[in-house]
């Protein structure tokens, strides 16, 4: 009888994470309302533009082509601005990862944030991690329907809300709101939000860990923008090995005298560990041939994990560095009298240097690095480069077109006439008149459809008009191949003025 072909495919092992209290449990917390207050609070924040203007401050308008930002608006043509900006995002994750490791992933990412979320309106139905495991393994009676019908519920509201306060990017909410609350909003709108509130609601509800390490591209590209100087989340096996319940000893070297650690906190200097703002750095472990292994092996560091991992494993793809186990394991230190620190964030190349009783390398040193710096100065380069542009622009612009069919038209007489499509932006945010001129002397220049030489354009739009240039018979530009022409357009109102250089074609042209 032959084996049958094993499955490739590997379910997924429910992963419930416990409740941490600590420094970067309140860092995270702190960041996921920061940052989901600014993504469902600025659809709502107003800006005064004039009239006949969105007063949105943060607007897509894909009708009329712009995005605006408070006071910033881009037109069609400048999408180098948002490619500028894409650039100096790519550019701010390189910078960080290779400072700091995973940091985006960990407390940044929509899928960390909106995971965190849900996990806590889990934790405040079901229970904390002992009661959403048993609830796991119970039967589906009454009790166990009705806590995932609520969770469940909970989870399509937080769904729901994010997909309504997405589409109100694109549009005036207020209007948008009043549209779906009467059930008159365009097909578009609930398609939108039905499609967002449905991953939502199973990526931060059922796959969780699964997007970041099927999904998402990043943990396979992570390694390289890291390397052995990168501050990282870490075990520090020298220190934690062996492990197991209890106190346990263990010699640095063969032959070396084995002592025990009596209970209570130690009295010291302070340990060799990284410091972080507002964290206690701990005290310090006794000399190495003294050093036991101060793991105990509770796993509180597993339990807490929200990608479900053990970190004492070493350098994981799974691992979104959340530092959530740095917190767990420094309460378990606390509690049985070690130093803090045994998970930490940690650079690999102070290992050797930890191992043997020195000191590590400063934050400072390890992120102000050539290869950081020029991350900063190429970041901070694109960016002073944005901002100029963006000052710089100039409130009136001007495309212009020669019309090639035909060339040229020889009026009764004798005058040459070309024809060209000419486009004025009026980027103000009010009505305005723009005289056009001629640099060139003897040439007479009209505008289809208007008296004379002026071309009215709405607040923030622009116009299309024909334009007419004649040269009088026998001058120059009338007899000649092809000459040079410059076009003007004036704001009489502020003296602003573009110009665009074109030609003139005359009647020897073949």
């Amino acid at each position: 009888m032959t084996n049958p072909t094993p499955s490739l495919y590997a379910a997924r092992l429910p992963i419930f994470p416990r409740r941490v209290s600590g420094y970067f449990r309140r860092l995270k917390w702190a960041l996921m309302f920061v940052m989901l207050g600014i993504y469902y609070v600025t659809p709502w924040l107003r800006w005064n533009r004039g009239p006949d203007m969105p007063d949105q401050a943060v607007l897509i308008d894909m009708a009329n082509r712009r995005f605006y930002f408070f006071m910033i608006e881009i037109w069609p043509h400048e999408f180098y601005f948002v490619a500028g900006m894409l650039v100096m995002a790519g550019l701010a994750l390189f910078l960080f990862t290779a400072a700091l490791g995973r940091v985006w992933c960990g407390y940044a990412c929509p899928q960390t944030v909106w995971t965190d979320l849900f996990i806590l309106v889990e934790r405040w139905i079901e229970g904390d991690r002992n009661a959403r495991v048993r609830l796991h393994q119970a039967p589906w009676d009454a009790h166990k329907w009705r806590l995932r019908i609520t969770k469940w519920l909970a989870w399509l509201v937080i769904g729901l809300l994010t997909g309504g306060a997405w589409v109100f990017y694109f549009t005036d909410a207020p209007g948008l709101l009043a549209d779906l609350a009467t059930f008159s909003a365009p097909p578009v709108a609930w398609i939108t939000i039905a499609i967002l509130t449905a991953t939502t609601f199973v990526f931060g509800g059922f796959m969780r860990e699964q997007v970041c390490i099927y999904m998402c591209p990043w943990p396979r590209i992570q390694a390289a923008m890291m390397d052995e100087d990168t501050l990282t989340v870490a075990y520090r096996d020298w220190r934690g090995e062996p492990r197991g319940k209890g106190l346990r000893r263990r010699a640095a070297a063969a032959g070396a005298d084995v002592t025990v650690r009596a209970a209570g906190p130690q009295i010291g200097k302070r340990s060799p560990v990284i410091p972080m703002p507002g964290r206690p750095s701990g005290l310090t472990a006794p000399a190495p041939s003294q050093v036991k292994g101060d793991c105990i092996d509770c796993n509180a560091c597993v339990n807490v994990c929200p990608m479900g991992i053990d970190i004492r494993d070493g350098q994981q793809m799974a691992c979104i560095t959340c530092a959530l186990c740095i917190d767990a394991c420094d309460e378990v230190m606390q509690k049985t009298g070690q130093p803090r620190g045994l998970i930490d964030y940690i650079a690999l190349s102070d290992a050797p240097k930890e191992a043997a009783g020195e000191p590590p390398r400063s934050v400072w040193r390890h992120v102000l690095r050539v290869r950081n710096l020029v991350y900063a100065v190429l970041w901070t380069g694109i960016g002073l480069a944005l901002v100029f542009a963006l000052f710089l622009r100039p409130m009136v612009e001007m495309t212009v077109a020669p019309v090639r069919n035909p060339t040229h038209v020889t009026l009764a007489d004798g005058t040459i006439r070309n024809a060209y499509e000419v486009r004025v932006r009026n980027k103000r945010g009010e009505d305005r008149t723009f005289d056009l001129s001629l640099d060139q002397d003897g040439l007479r220049i009209t505008v289809e459809g208007s008296a004379g030489d002026r071309i009215a354009v709405p607040a923030d739009a622009q116009a299309q008009v024909r334009v007419y240039v004649d040269a009088p018979a026998g001058s120059a530009f009338a007899t000649n191949a092809r000459g040079d022409l410059r076009l003007w357009v004036t704001d009489p109102a502020t003296g602003e003025r573009a110009v665009v250089d074109t030609n003139f074609t005359g009647e020897d042209w073949k």
